[in-house]
């Protein structure tokens, strides 16, 4: 069974044990980054509900709490999740979450998966989660054992999906895409200690092949036997969650980088009147890493207009470009660095 996430520090009052995970160079290779949208609404209705703290997203939550409120009057299964989702240090079921296949996989097609569960096993999960946590109202084993539980589901997510969370998923989508574009260029360039050197306080390589992670639960060791492992940024999630049942393919979770609010409209004061506000915007973009493609869509303008800011801005010193593959990968410079955080004087 899936297990929730642990994030880092003492945020949910777990005492963290040293997981073991041995890594064999056939892991190496089979190891790959992947997003799931379905996986980061339900990411999402954790903060919603106030499961989980909002952070960065206090005020997207406060925006939509009275909604998300209307929602799950509507659709009584957003409560009946709760008891089968986001149990800490509890199992959880696994059929509203399918493995995501690749980076640009829609949510309907995750969606989809989710309702080809067949009945019996959607049952079956439940039952074994069920009998994990504390007991539940009597409505919500009704409709959690009811003939058309995975419709139903699947139904509740569709909406909480199409009513709130796809506005902001273009742009948490590109946050994500831009920081697995960095991170599986360091894996690939540098190897698993620099990909893993800021991913969580939780993690650390071992040169000899080992993965250790800090995480609830007993501590012991694992072996991917070259399955690999399946990195999946969040931009929910606090900390670092360790996937390692055999239903799943052996995963991490872990904070996407740049994930804070978006810059304010005038792109800085300052800044913004030295280099102009869309220049400006574009540098507090770059304190993670990106690409032409994930600024215009931060940015909500065309590539073409962003390109011809960033021209400007690699003239100047202030941004530099890094080919990763097929794509090109822009960063601050030292004096970019200054500059943005007002450190020149």
């Amino acid at each position: 069974m899936v297990r929730t996430p642990r994030p880092a520090g003492d945020f949910f009052g777990y005492n963290r044990k040293v997981l073991t995970v041995e890594v064999t160079p056939q892991d190496v290779v089979a190891s790959r980054f992947a997003l799931s949208p379905l996986i980061e609404t339900m990411h999402a209705q954790l903060v919603l509900d106030g499961r989980a703290q909002a952070g960065v997203h206090t005020r997207w939550v406060a925006r939509h709490r009275e909604p998300y409120r209307e929602l799950r009057r509507r659709h009584p299964a957003l409560g009946a999740i709760t008891a089968i989702t986001g149990n800490r240090g509890s199992a959880n079921v696994d059929f509203i979450a399918p493995p995501p296949a690749g980076l640009s996989v829609p949510f309907e097609a995750e969606l989809a998966a989710m309702r080809r569960t067949p009945v019996a096993q959607a049952h079956a999960e439940i039952a074994r989660t069920l009998a994990d946590v504390p007991p539940v109202a009597p409505w919500i084993r009704e409709l959690l054992f009811g003939a058309d539980v995975v419709r139903v589901l699947a139904d509740a997510y569709e909406a909480l999906w199409t009513e709130i969370f796809s506005a902001i998923w273009p742009r948490l989508r590109a946050i994500l895409e831009r920081d697995i574009v960095q991170r599986a260029g360091q894996l690939a360039t540098f190897g698993w200690a620099a990909a893993l050197e800021d991913l969580s306080p939780q993690v650390r390589w071992r040169e000899e092949g080992r993965v250790e992670l800090r995480v609830g639960g007993e501590a012991r060791a694992h072996r991917l036997g070259g399955r690999g492992l399946l990195f999946l940024p969040s931009a929910f999630t606090p900390g670092l969650g360790a996937y390692l049942e055999d239903a799943w393919p052996y995963a991490l979770v872990y904070p996407a980088r740049g994930t804070a609010a978006p810059p304010a409209a005038d792109g800085g004061g300052a800044l913004a009147g030295l280099v102009g506000r869309t220049r400006a915007r574009i540098l507090a973009e770059l304190a993670v890493p990106a690409t032409t493609t994930h600024l215009a869509t931060l940015l909500a303008m065309s590539a073409g207009t962003v390109g011809e800011h960033v021209a400007a801005l690699r003239r100047a010193g202030l941004i530099t470009g890094a080919r990763t593959g097929r794509t090109v990968l822009y960063a601050r410079t030292p004096l970019g660095d200054a500059l943005t955080q007002g450190s020149i004087g």
